[in-house]
């Protein structure tokens, strides 16, 4: 095989993946499951309660605001406020009382339902910087010239 099949072997490869990835179930597949969590219910709660007014909201309507952090790769992060790990019932624990959680944080607590929370945390588990996941570079034995 030369180096040019080889190449194209990989680039067909990647596409390949490319177009898996974008037939998955409602276009993006969370990192993580919360349990009775529906994504596009959470999308709808997070208009009704205005999370949208503090922070930044990929695929939310107007979700703007800039007093707290972007919520634009909350699935790729390590902790939740700071200090909680970044893991489903955590995340709707602090969704529900964060003033519990950190007493004083600009976050309110806005009266969530278990419901609600479960399912804004649904949504903001499909918010990551790489959906897809990690790259698979090719070797650079595997492309020409090396």
């Amino acid at each position: 095989m030369t180096t040019r099949h080889v190449v194209l072997h990989a680039v067909g490869a990647l596409f390949a993946g490319i177009v898996l990835g974008a037939c998955r179930e409602e276009g993006v597949v969370p990192r993580q499951k919360v349990a009775s969590g529906d994504a596009s219910r959470g999308e709808r709660a997070i208009v009704a309660y205005g999370c949208g007014s503090c922070h930044v909201i990929p695929g939310v309507p107007q979700a703007q605001g800039r007093v707290g952090p972007p919520l634009t790769d909350l699935a790729d992060r390590a902790f939740l406020a700071g200090q909680l790990g970044n893991e489903p019932e955590a995340l709707v624990r602090w969704i529900r009382q964060p003033q519990e959680i950190r007493p004083g944080s600009a976050m309110p607590d806005l009266g969530v339902s278990e419901r609600d929370a479960r399912d804004i945390a649904a949504y903001l588990y499909t918010l990551a910087s790489n959906p897809l996941g990690p790259p698979h570079p090719i070797p650079a034995r595997h492309l020409p010239g090396h």
